[in-house]
């Protein structure tokens, strides 16, 4: 009898610990659309390999010079850009994931339906039936909160603040999660800058060695050469960390935006569905 029941159990429509990229992956998810840096760190180091062995059969051109014979500073670029692509790429992922929740509707769509006290369980169990875990789901963590509150205090006026609260809490979490990849926007053209310094700092100290060493003009126009090679050293890694950090910021812009109207989605959702269905007790009018 015990298997028989079990057999008849079904699964949840929406389940995290199967379809987070994170976990599909052997790696702790992160909650929400927060990225286990673990895991992006080592897709950084493999798309910086795979990247280098890619330009390979480029050495002799300009574009594989410019990433390989210009000293430190460009591998540098090259790792940081990656892990900035892979935390954003996982991010955008793992917010596809979540906006699966708002296709469910977990409260009864009955216009004789009444949200209160008596009638969390009802709900409750349709989101249990719905999701493997809500806590992992910006929108059913939410709902969670308010009806547990909702089942403990009775109070159905409280329902819409704590709701509001969570919002603005989830908001907060969602710009922190950008904290690493916006750390990295600041920190790619200061590399740019390094790289920058070391080329002149290189070409103005081999002329003025030269200049010193000897007045031969042939002498002065090999050190000439050298300057130049220098100033390739300092323009090329500007300009490899201003563009590198402009393509991961206008990604980030885009990914925020989205996640931005994702939460401004799961507030009118829970505005629509739940404070909508709620009813105020007469021993609640005062």
């Amino acid at each position: 009898m015990v298997s028989a029941s079990l057999e008849t159990v079904e699964e949840p429509l929406l389940s995290w610990s199967r379809y987070d990229c994170e976990q599909r992956l052997g790696f702790r998810g992160g909650r929400f659309t927060r990225v286990n840096n673990w895991l992006s760190l080592l897709m950084a180091l493999a798309g910086t390999v795979l990247f280098y062995l890619a330009i390979i059969p480029l050495h002799g051109n300009w574009a594989g010079q410019t990433f390989t014979e210009r000293g430190p500073t460009p591998y540098a670029i090259v790792f940081f850009s990656f892990w900035s692509l892979a935390i954003l790429l996982l991010k955008w992922r793992k917010l596809a994931m979540q906006r699966q929740a708002l296709r469910f509707d977990v409260v009864p769509a009955e216009h004789d339906f009444v949200l209160s006290a008596h009638t969390v369980d009802q709900v409750e169990d349709r989101i249990l039936a719905t999701v493997d875990d809500p806590r992992r789901f910006v929108l059913y963590n939410r709902i969670m909160i308010a009806l547990s509150n909702l089942k403990n205090l009775g109070r159905v006026t409280d329902v819409d603040e704590i709701l509001h609260s969570q919002g603005e809490y989830d908001e907060s979490t969602m710009e922190t999660s950008y904290a690493l990849v916006k750390g990295f926007i600041w920190a790619i053209p200061v590399l740019g800058f390094i790289g920058t310094v070391l080329g002149l700092s290189e070409a103005i100290g081999g002329f003025g060695a030269v200049l010193q060493a000897s007045t031969d003009m042939s002498q002065i126009v090999d050190a000439l050469k050298v300057v130049t090679g220098g100033l390739a050293t300092a323009f090329e890694t500007t300009l490899q960390a201003l563009v590198a950090a402009l393509g991961i910021q206008m990604l980030l812009t885009f990914l925020a935006k989205a996640e931005e109207e994702f939460l401004d989605n799961c507030s009118e959702y829970c505005l629509r569905k739940v404070v909508n269905r709620l009813r105020v007790m007469p021993y609640e009018q005062e």
